[in-house]
């Protein structure tokens, strides 16, 4: 994870070199939609500081207490990213409606409009490199950086758009209204990571592709007279576990069975790289080899 965590520490500079330019931006032109983007440039900062940390943390071996690893450590950081977003849509929503009622005329707005356009260009280029290390280090807390930043720089995009569309009309009201909607836009993204940071956090199953690929090796093995029951999958930020039985033919040794598992596995892994599994195997025919196929196979469950 010392890969991601450069990445991080990217996104770190980035915010604080954007931060101090839209600052500038918003000083030189009085502008509350390009206070608002600076707003929301300190949220990057916060976020990206908690994301190094959680990825120092998730990189952690597994241990005697926390058997499963510390990747989940990676939601925790998403999450309060996302949670910061929501509260910074509120301020700049608040922050507009008194400009709104008061207007105030916007001055020097050529600079300030460079300026801001400078730091959105900073921007799109980190994320898009979050973005790839995201993908490359299945770390949803750069993925939610990435798109955090990417959420930035179209909202830049609709602020200068904001802004010299009130220098050629001179309607001041214009420029706090696109404030108000870039508030929206930002708090339907802070929903986006909140709500996936949620789902991981509850063990959700892993993705819809990842599961198809690995039915398709199950599959292969079902042609050859085996079967599968009570498959389980989740994700744990850069990680995935699978567990699953294996039905097999009652005539077969332990060898056997070991031995098709054991390749089973392995396949798996081949189609969900880096995946933790565990196969249980079970003969077919068997009464009580059918008795734990439900999600919930407690002693106290199979009994009722």
């Amino acid at each position: 994870m010392s890969g991601a965590r450069s990445f991080a520490l990217l996104s770190i500079g980035a915010a604080v070199v954007t931060i101090a330019m839209k600052t500038g931006a918003w000083w030189i032109t009085g502008s509350v939609g390009l206070l608002s983007d600076a707003l929301e440039g300190s949220i990057n900062l916060v976020g990206a500081i908690f994301a190094l940390g959680m990825l120092s943390v998730a990189a952690r071996p597994p241990d005697e207490d926390y058997a499963f690893g510390y990747s989940k450590g990676e939601y925790f950081s998403s999450g309060l990213e996302g949670a910061l977003i929501l509260v910074a849509a509120i301020a700049i929503a608040w922050t507009a409606i008194d400009r709104l009622i008061a207007p105030r005329a916007l001055t020097q707005v050529g600079a300030g409009l460079v300026v801001s356009a400078a730091a959105a260009l900073v921007n799109l280029a980190v994320a898009r490199s979050l973005l790839a290390g995201g993908r490359r280090y299945r770390s949803i807390a750069l993925e939610a950086d990435a798109r955090h930043l990417m959420t930035d720089v179209w909202t830049s995009v609709g602020v200068i758009a904001g802004v010299a569309a009130v220098s050629v009309t001179g309607w001041q009201r214009l420029d706090p209204l696109i404030a108000m909607a870039v508030a929206a836009h930002i708090l339907w993204a802070g929903h986006e990571l909140v709500r996936r940071s949620f789902h991981g956090l509850l063990d959700r199953a892993l993705p819809e592709a990842e599961l198809n690929a690995m039915n398709a090796v199950l599959d292969r093995y079902r042609h050859r007279g085996m079967d599968f029951h009570a498959v389980r999958t989740r994700q744990a930020g850069a990680r995935s576990f699978v567990t699953l039985h294996v039905l097999v033919p009652a005539n077969w040794t332990v060898a056997q069975g070991h031995a098709v598992a054991h390749q089973i596995e392995e396949d798996i892994r081949g189609a969900l790289p880096g995946a933790s599994i565990l196969t249980h195997v079970e003969p077919i025919g068997r009464l009580e080899s059918y008795q734990d196929m439900e999600l919930d196979a407690s002693p106290k469950k199979r009994d009722q």
